[in-house]
């Protein structure tokens, strides 16, 4: 399995966090990329089957430079269909727009018929980090990247 992590990143906690997910996912035995959003061309994205992308929380929604890469995968719609999705999030304040930014990301992945999974623990559509990284961010990024292989695994 070829999976990609995602992330653009300003002070740190989202690059942190998608690391946390890449080293999770190679230690279940894939094979997994990581890289800043602003180092891969969405047509390079048609290579993995798994795809996970985090975003720092601006204003309630992504950064910009995650919104341009989504925007650029318009080009190959309908190509992601059936590839496994997931998406994380960091914010500096607790009510600073966590969710509707991994929303945001997991709707453009649904419009592209790519396949998602919840959370009935933690955080339910993506682990979120509030200020930084702590031992429960941590941990859900961990159980993010072990949902998302075992998923993917089972499909295969």
């Amino acid at each position: 399995m070829k999976m990609v992590v995602l992330y653009y990143s300003r002070g740190g906690t989202t690059q942190k966090m998608a690391q946390i997910i890449r080293d999770a996912l190679k230690e279940k035995g894939a094979d997994a990329d990581l890289f800043s959003v602003e180092q891969v061309k969405a047509k390079e994205l048609l290579e993995y089957d798994g795809i996970i992308i985090g975003s720092p929380t601006y204003y309630g929604t992504l950064a910009s430079e995650v919104k341009k890469l989504l925007d650029d995968t318009v080009s190959y719609h309908g190509k992601f269909d059936g590839k496994v999705g997931a998406a994380f999030s960091a914010s500096a304040n607790i009510g600073g727009g966590n969710e509707t930014t991994v929303i945001s990301i997991l709707e453009a992945m649904l419009i592209h018929g790519m396949i998602i999974q919840g959370d009935p623990k933690g955080d339910h559509y993506g682990p979120t980090a509030v200020g930084g990284v702590d031992d429960r961010v941590e941990a859900n990024c961990v159980r993010l990247a072990e949902r998302v292989f075992d998923l993917l695994e089972s499909l295969k």
